[in-house]
């Protein structure tokens, strides 16, 4: 999810900030010190994820908004935003695309207990001690890209990922409806205790 933003010109950032500003809690951003950038999303046809940075808040504030001209859906790091729009929009999933749906959704969504990593190369965690180059070694020979594995007649994608939940490596099945819905399955613990950030609550 981090190739292919592209920056907005003030221009046109001005126009879709004056739309979205007043979807966002708890102020809006500034005209003068926002950054936005905007990424194509192949699952929908007319909306695109917009990045909002602005800098001269401490911290730096940062939003992101599934976006076209007229419908704001503001991501709250829950399922909501992106199930309302894949309602709306609506989504359009196939073999081409499924993946970068489900990196997109996990990317973008935290459960109550935290959020489910997809973890396709070891530099993907957020390592708080480096380990040893043996067990980089190791953990990199064990881990592979989002797999595609099959469809069911009802329209279901069936997918393989590693994940990283907390503190554990994991490797689990993950299925998304042609509506968008997501789930897991058969999730197989593969290493726990690594000494990884945690994401702020």
């Amino acid at each position: 999810m981090t190739e292919d933003w592209q920056k907005l010109d003030s221009e046109k950032a001005a126009r879709i900030l004056s739309e979205i500003n007043p979807h966002l809690e708890p102020v809006p951003f500034s005209m003068e010190s926002t950054t936005i950038r905007s990424h194509k999303l192949g699952f929908y046809k007319n909306y695109d994820l917009f990045e909002l940075t602005d800098l001269s808040a401490v911290p730096g504030a940062r939003k992101y908004v599934i976006y076209k001209p007229g419908d704001v859906n503001v991501i709250n790091w829950t399922n909501q935003a992106i199930y309302e729009t894949n309602e709306k929009a609506p989504i359009v999933l196939e073999r081409g695309n499924v993946i970068e749906y489900v990196k997109f959704f996990f990317n973008y969504v935290r459960g109550r207990h935290g959020r489910f990593q997809i973890i396709e190369t070891i530099d993907d965690i957020r390592w708080q001690v480096e380990p040893p180059l043996q067990g980089r070694k190791v953990m990199q020979e064990m881990l592979e890209p989002v797999t595609y594995v099959s469809q069911d007649e009802d329209g279901t994608f069936n997918l393989e990922a590693y994940m990283v939940f907390k503190d554990s490596l994991f490797k689990t099945k993950v299925h998304a409806k042609k509506d968008g819905l997501v789930s897991m399955s058969d999730e197989e613990l593969k290493i726990e205790g690594m000494p990884v950030l945690q994401d702020a609550a």
